[in-house]
């Protein structure tokens, strides 16, 4: 058993102050145990960002508006992380469903924090256990949009520290009463705390900015009617620059021209690929948008035909196999229309399986005059399901029609782009690092043996000869032999023709480099008619600094 540390008087109160000293809320030094701890390399703008949300004891939120790419899930765990230190632990985080697992393994890898996802079968497993209101956690709460709208009366009774929403872009129709989720939502939190991440914090009107802003702070602009007839429509520089002032307390934005000093950005090349639709496909197009494009049709509920006849396009744009199931799915509602000869009540059945993102989309959705839509369903006239019948059997014809289309002209070219894209990375790699280029040699991934272990800074020439930073090329032995030191026959003779591998290319003359596998990067290695390409276990491996290295990019 260690002996007991004595400490000094002196000590033992210095200790005591560290432990419980506090600091300005706007201070660095408020995140200096946090900023200890945490596995991530974290730049200025994101400790900016936390302390923007925390400069005001008495602020009800922020908004962190940054660009795509500039970390905004880091600044949130920050702030979840300052919390978790302060003890104060009711912390939620709002997201997409397809982002909680993500959102958890950060959490855990990058700043140890436990978090735990909600869902319908861990909620109930939670109250079969006793915990009558399972957002109770020892826990971050992690929960999707839908989950947190339907599980509102315990978001009430739980009295949050801190509630994160991510992609908060999708409760910006909350000023609209058709905005169910972002409604529900925004009651249930209004008591506490609230940080919104979000990229684009509006897209189409400025009426969004008054919804993401109510969400925070209902008065910040006065009732709708005032904000539309002041912001609405900015007409002069006296407007924006209120409505900037108004914004400043609450909404921190970067964007990446301010980071470009210490933040590098991997230069992007667009690439188009033509392609054109055999004759079948252009038939289903042009019979779909037509049908499309009519008064009245039978097969869509009318509060919703905008959003649906949005999705069918989306769908139809997609492939012909996209939409050969929904089509069928339209001629059983309509089956089941004429039959009970009333108007058709649901979307078809299977859309919410052809377009993922239906549920959120369809809340978002302002459909004009849907509040003017009865509830009741309607009656049929005989001439009205005489045009049901017609409709259902253009339907039929067009389900049949997809499903004898065979070839996917726009998924064969979506290969040839992708080829055509690795076929230009892998030119650009080389240019990069070729002779008189200005830059390292060779790609990252390739590498070099060498008692370091870093990556290749040139493309290898002949066999044996010198890389930059005294690194050699290393070079695989033929089947028969155990890797070779510098001084090797295996590393004396030039290699015979390339053997780029499955998509590889091949190298200049006399150079020869081998597909990468799990233990083998990029490796130079003779190409031997019928041989095969030797493993070796890292036992077996020699000590000198041929050594062949596991591929990797950009690391050492």
């Amino acid at each position: 058993m260690a002996p007991a540390i004595s400490l000094t008087d002196y000590h033992a109160k210095y200790l005591a102050h560290e432990l419980t000293k506090r600091f300005a809320s706007d201070s660095v030094e408020k995140l200096a145990a946090v900023l200890a701890d945490a596995q991530v390399d974290l730049n200025p703008h994101q400790v900016e960002a936390a302390l923007f949300a925390f400069r005001s004891p008495f602020s009800k939120g922020a908004i962190l508006a940054d660009e795509v790419g500039l970390g905004k899930t880091i600044e949130a765990g920050l702030l979840l992380a300052q919390k978790w230190a302060e003890r104060k632990r009711r912390l939620l985080v709002i997201l997409p469903a397809n982002l909680r697992k993500q959102w958890s393994q950060e959490l855990e890898d990058k700043f140890y924090l436990r978090s735990i996802i909600l869902e319908s079968r861990s909620f109930n497993g939670s109250i079969r256990a006793g915990n009558l209101n399972p957002f109770q956690q020892d826990a971050i709460v992690l929960c999707s949009y839908q989950f947190a709208r339907t599980k509102e009366p315990y978001l009430r009774q739980t009295a949050w520290d801190l509630v994160v929403i991510d992609e908060a872009h999708r409760l910006r129709n909350v000023y609209k009463n058709t905005s169910k989720i972002a409604a529900a939502i925004k009651q249930a939190l209004a008591p506490f705390p609230k940080v919104l991440l979000t990229a684009p914090p509006l897209q189409n009107s400025l009426l969004e900015l008054y919804g993401l802003v109510s969400i925070i702070d209902d008065f910040a602009f006065g009732d709708l009617q005032s904000y539309r007839s002041r912001f609405a429509r900015l007409g002069n520089d006296t407007d924006f620059g209120e409505l900037k002032e108004r914004l400043t307390p609450l909404c921190k934005r970067t964007l990446r021209h301010q980071v470009l000093e210490y933040v590098k950005y991997t230069n992007r090349h667009a690439l188009v690929q033509e392609f054109v639709p055999t004759a079948e496909e252009q038939r289903l197009y042009d019979l779909v948008s037509g049908y499309l494009q009519r008064d009245t049709l039978y097969a869509l509920l009318a509060s919703q035909r905008q959003l649906v006849t949005l999705i069918l396009r989306k769908l139809l744009a997609s492939s012909t196999y996209a939409i050969s199931g929904t089509l069928d799915s339209m001629v059983q509602r309509l089956q089941a229309a004429a039959a009970a000869a009333e108007a058709v009540a649901t979307p078809p059945d299977n859309l919410p399986e052809d377009w993922e993102h239906l549920d959120e989309l369809a809340d978002e959705w302002d459909e004009d005059g849907a509040a003017a839509i009865p509830t009741e369903r309607t009656r049929f006239t005989p001439e009205q399901l005489a045009d049901l019948k017609r409709e259902m059997a253009e339907l039929r014809e067009f389900h049949a029609l997809a499903k004898s289309i065979i070839k996917n002209s726009k998924g064969e070219v979506l290969l040839t782009a992708l080829r055509r894209g690795f076929a230009a990375a892998t030119g650009a790699q080389a240019a990069q690092g070729s002779p008189g280029a200005g830059g390292s040699s060779a790609p990252s991934a390739w590498t070099c043996g060498s008692p370091s272990r870093r990556a290749c800074g040139s493309i290898c020439p002949t066999p044996g000869s010198s890389m930059p930073n005294s690194m050699s090329c290393a070079m695989s032995p033929t089947p028969s032999t155990k890797p070779a030191g510098p001084s090797s026959s295996a590393r004396a003779g030039t290699p015979a023709a390339c053997s780029g591998g499955s998509g590889g290319s091949c190298c200049a003359a006399g150079r020869a480099w081998s597909a990468p596998n799990a233990d083998w990067g990029k490796t130079c290695w003779p190409s031997t008619a019928g041989s095969r390409r030797p493993t070796f276990s890292r036992s077996s491996w020699p000590t000198s600094g041929t050594t062949p290295t596991r591929g990797r990019r950009g690391g050492s």
